[in-house]
């Protein structure tokens, strides 16, 4: 436990989910420690949910991409290095666990290095893994067990996101240039994740769409990237009606305005299904490699449906049995879960 903290790095580069989870920890530590400097390293995809972060005074970019040559690594490290080592810090915080957050963690100066509970390849060998009394519960309260070992008092989660009044205005334009009224109630569709056993069917978000229109509401597709471009075109070409189609109109920050703005999300166990329920948006996260305990969304784990298999939570990113995992979840258990929510 540390009496005073001035000068803290937090290690946490990647994925987009992951970055959502460690944010509550940059809150803990300017709840209890509000004149502490807080420098955070991440990976350039998430680099917006820091700048949207009002409790993140540096950002540190570690481009993974340009260490792979050696090339890259030679003109990349020193300057990495020397960014790294100008300030000492009274602790880090490696909420990562990996070798790469190692790396890092070993060149920080400071003489209290903490991980997570479950640190891999090595890198409990450089930061001490904090086993506190979540080490079994959800992401988010573990990464908080580290905040609370160097003396956070967590009276309360807070995920410190404030999306710039300009982005704002930008994610209403294109939600109007896509044909979505403003005042018109919508909900947010994530139809892809990196695994491909978190997504839910496309025909399966068809037949949902399709009922969320007899009720007067508008379902508004989301999501980045050439295979949930391809996703999208399934699901509209089964719906009778077309959805609205933000694939790759939307950045982080315009993104979150677009989704704090709907009456209601649904999707795999994928980053904008977490950003959602960080912004405090009603979620229903469909989940079958992953479980509820763990990962679900947070602050409604209820909302959470799991697929009804032998092996839910196998933590596999594909199907060894080469099935469709998410296919089990009906649509109509999903519209009953959505009407007990009303």
């Amino acid at each position: 436990m540390t009496e005073d903290l001035k000068n803290v790095l937090i290690v946490k580069l990647s994925a987009m989910g992951d970055v959502i989870h460690a944010l509550p920890v940059s809150y803990a530590i300017k709840e209890t420690f509000p004149d502490a400097h807080l420098t955070w390293v991440v990976e350039p995809p998430s680099l917006p949910l820091l700048q949207m972060n009002p409790c993140v005074d540096k950002i540190l970019l570690f481009k993974k991409k340009d260490f792979r040559t050696l090339t890259g690594f030679m003109r990349e490290f020193f300057p990495f290095k020397h960014e790294l080592q100008e300030q000492t810090f009274d602790a880090v915080l490696d909420l990562q666990g990996l070798f790469k957050s190692a790396a890092i963690a070993f060149f920080a100066k400071s003489n209290i290095k903490l991980g997570i509970c479950n640190m891999r390849e090595l890198s409990d060998k450089v930061s001490k893994p904090v086993v506190g009394e979540n080490a079994e519960g959800h992401i988010v309260e573990r990464y908080l067990d580290t905040a609370r070992a160097v003396g956070c008092v967590v009276n309360r989660v807070v995920f410190p996101l404030q999306v710039p009044v300009e982005e704002s205005e930008r994610a209403r334009a294109i939600m109007e240039h896509a044909g979505l009224r403003e005042g018109n109630p919508f909900v947010v569709f994530v139809v892809g994740a990196n695994w491909a056993n978190k997504r839910w069917p496309t025909d399966k978000f068809a037949a949902l769409g399709d009922w969320f229109y007899q009720l007067a509401v508008v379902p508004v597709l989301v999501g980045n990237g050439a295979s949930d471009e391809q996703f999208a075109r399934e699901v509209e070409s089964k719906m009778e009606i077309p959805p609205i189609n933000l694939i790759n109109r939307t950045d982080i920050p315009q993104l979150a305005h677009v989704l704090r703005s709907a009456r209601l999300i649904i999707g795999g166990d994928t980053g904008p299904v977490h950003l959602g329920a960080a912004l405090g948006v009603r979620t229903i996260m469909l989940m079958g490699p992953t479980n509820a305990a763990r990962n679900g969304p947070y602050g409604q784990l209820d909302h959470a449906i799991e697929v009804e298999r032998a092996c839910r939570g196998c933590w596999k990113r594909s199907c060894p049995k080469n099935e469709i995992c998410l296919e089990k979840i009906p649509v109509a258990f999903v519209e009953d879960k959505i009407a007990s929510m009303s």
